[in-house]
């Protein structure tokens, strides 16, 4: 089914970094809106009525917004999501969007198996499947290794 230009409202991205989202955007000759939250807290809803300048306080994942439209005149809503709720993800499907993304989850891996290893007063020879539960744990926000 074909969609005319400028016909599609309210399309979601999900970004980890909403002020860096709004500063690429705006890099690309896009006019994002401020970032914003919703006045109720809790998922922003159609509309400018309830929009609260600045991002989330707490800077909780969920809680902060920006909105564009593309060139073709179609409105696209940011949230930022930082830290995903249990059960939001498959637990058996890890991708990373970039090599830095993945060496940032590598040196978290790291420094939780440091203490990892303090803890059991030993060296692990079993580090690789230690950091891959970790790391995998980590992105589908489920209970990490001890």
């Amino acid at each position: 089914m074909f969609q005319a230009p400028g016909s599609a409202r309210g399309l979601h991205l999900i970004v980890d970094d909403i002020e860096a989202a709004r500063d690429e955007l705006t890099r690309h000759g896009a006019d994002p809106s401020d970032v914003f939250r919703d006045a109720g807290g809790g998922f922003h809803h159609a509309g400018t009525d309830a929009r609260v300048p600045g991002p989330d306080p707490q800077r909780g994942s969920y809680g902060s917004f920006l909105s564009f439209s593309d060139p073709d005149g179609n409105d696209w809503l940011l949230q930022e999501v930082t830290t995903r709720l249990p059960g939001r993800l498959d637990p058996a499907t890890t991708s990373f969007a970039s090599a830095e993304d993945l060496a940032g989850a590598l040196r978290r891996a790291a420094a939780a198996h440091g203490e990892h290893e303090a803890r059991i007063g030993a060296e692990d020879p079993d580090w690789p499947d230690w950091y891959a539960r970790y790391m995998v744990s980590e992105q589908a926000g489920t209970e990490p290794p001890t």
